[in-house]
C-alpha cells in the first residue's frame, strides 16, 4: 500500500482577505472584521497588518479599537464568504472527493488515489495553491504530509501564503525542535506541567522514558508520543459521511461578559448554519461545548422536534444551552463550541397547516437574509434589534 498523501489547505486571515479582494484600497492596511458598530462584539477576523498591532479573532471589539485604532473596522458578510469558500472547495473537488472541511476557509484533502491521473502529490497542492490565488484572488497556506497531523502542522508553519512539506523520514527530526505545544492535545495546564518537568520541546519528550511519561501523566502521554514521532491513522472523512458539523473558538483571553459570550456564541451558529446549508445538512441535535478556565469541559445538548438548518432555529437552541442549561454562575470562559449532529432527510412537512407555513417561511427567511448579507453585509439580525451599546 503506497503512503498516504494528505493536503491541508488554509485559507490566510480569509474573512479580511475578501475584504481586501473586494476593495483593493484596503490593501497592505490593519482590516478587522467585527466591531465595527460602536466597538461591540468579538473580531471575527483580522489581516496580517492588525495582528502586528495584537488584534487577533475572539478578542472583545473594544479591546481591539484600543490596540489598533486607525484599524479599518468591518461589519462581517458571511454570504460573501461563503461564496467564495464555495468557489475554493470546487477547486478541491476539482482533484479529489475525499474532502474533510474543518471550517469555511480550511480542509484536509487525501490525494493519495488521485497521483495517478494529476502527477505527484506535491505538485497537485502547488497546482491548487495556484488556482486558489488566480481565481479566486487569495491565497493559502499549504502543508503536504503522510497524515493529517503533519498536514496541518505544515501549513501553519509559514503563513502567510506558505506551502510546507512533511515526510515519514523527516518529520521526527523537525518535530524535536518545535516546542512540545505544538502537539494536539497539550494545553496550557499540559504544557506548564511538562514544562516543570524540563519537557520543552517534541525533543524533550521523547528522551523521557515511556513508563516516566504514563506515570507522571497518564495514559493521554501514550497518544503525545505517537504524535511526537509523526503517527496519525485519523482517515480524511468528506463532510456527507461526517456525524457532525461544529464550529468553537478558544479566546486568547477568558471571557466572563455574558453579551460578549452571547455575541460569540451567534457567530458560531451563524457559521454552523452556513455550513449545513451548504452542504444541503438538517441536524436534530444542537451541542453546546464550554470550557472554564480551569480547563473542565462541559457540553450541553437539545434535540430539536425537526432536523433544521435555520439560523434562527439553531442559534435559539444555543443560547438557551448557554443561558439556562450551562449553570455557568458568571464564570470565565476559555473555549466555546457550537455543533449540529443527528443529520435527516427533510421529512415531508405533515404536521399542521400554521407550523408548515412557519417553516417554509423561516427558510425563504434565511435565503432572503442570505441575499442581503451577500450585498450589504451582516447588518440585519433575526435576534431582534441591535442593543445598545454598554457603558
Amino acid at each position: 500500500m503506497s503512503e498516504r498523501a494528505i493536503l491541508h489547505l488554509d485559507m490566510d486571515a480569509f474573512y479580511a482577505s475578501v475584504e481586501v479582494l473586494d476593495d483593493p484600497t484596503l490593501v497592505g492596511r490593519p482590516v478587522i472584521v467585527g466591531g465595527a458598530s460602536e466597538g461591540r462584539g468579538v473580531v471575527s477576523a483580522a489581516s496580517y497588518e492588525a495582528r502586528r498591532f495584537g488584534v487577533h479573532s475572539a478578542m472583545p471589539a473594544a479591546q481591539a479599537h484600543k490596540l489598533c485604532p486607525d484599524g479599518v473596522f468591518l461589519v462581517p458578510r458571511m454570504a460573501r464568504y461563503v461564496e467564495i469558500s464555495e468557489q475554493v472547495f470546487t477547486i478541491f473537488r476539482d482533484f479529489t472527493p475525499l474532502v474533510e472541511p474543518l471550517s469555511i476557509d480550511e480542509a484536509f484533502l487525501d490525494v493519495t488515489g488521485c497521483q495517478r491521473l494529476f502527477g505527484p502529490a506535491e505538485g497537485i497542492g502547488r497546482t491548487i495553491k495556484q488556482r486558489i490565488k488566480d481565481e479566486v484572488g487569495i491565497t493559502a497556506s499549504v502543508g503536504l504530509a503522510p497524515n493529517k497531523f503533519l498536514a496541518k502542522l505544515a501549513s501553519d508553519l509559514e503563513k502567510p501564503d506558505g506551502f510546507v512539506v512533511f515526510t515519514h523520514e523527516d518529520a521526527r527530526e523537525r518535530l524535536a525542535v518545535l516546542p512540545v505545544s505544538r502537539l494536539w492535545g497539550v494545553g496550557k495546564v499540559t504544557g506548564r506541567e511538562l514544562n516543570r518537568h524540563g519537557i520543552k520541546t517534541v525533543g524533550d519528550l521523547l528522551r523521557v522514558p515511556r513508563q516516566v511519561l504514563i506515570d507522571r501523566f497518564g495514559d493521554h502521554s501514550a497518544r503525545l508520543l505517537e504524535l511526537a514521532v509523526g503517527h496519525d491513522e485519523r482517515p480524511v472523512i468528506p463532510v456527507h459521511e461526517a456525524k457532525s458539523v461544529g464550529n468553537e473558538i478558544t479566546f486568547a483571553k477568558d471571557i466572563a461578559d455574558a453579551d460578549e459570550l452571547r455575541d460569540v456564541l451567534d457567530l458560531l451558529a451563524e457559521k454552523v448554519a452556513w455550513r449545513l446549508r451548504k452542504h444541503g445538512l438538517r441536524g436534530r441535535t444542537i451541542t453546546l461545548k464550554a470550557r472554564y478556565s480551569d480547563f473542565t469541559t462541559h457540553t450541553r445538548s437539545k434535540t430539536l422536534n425537526e432536523p433544521t438548518q435555520s439560523t434562527t432555529e439553531i442559534r435559539q437552541a444555543a443560547r438557551e444551552l448557554l443561558e439556562q442549561r450551562l449553570d455557568r454562575r458568571g464564570r470565565a470562559l476559555r473555549l466555546i463550541g457550537v455543533t449540529s449532529s443527528g443529520f435527516k432527510e427533510k421529512p415531508a412537512i405533515q404536521g399542521e397547516l400554521f407550523t408548515a407555513q412557519e417553516e417554509v417561511r423561516d427558510e425563504e427567511l434565511d435565503r432572503v437574509m442570505d441575499r442581503v448579507n451577500e450585498k450589504f453585509g451582516s447588518i440585519m439580525r433575526r435576534g431582534g434589534p441591535p442593543k445598545k451599546p454598554r457603558r
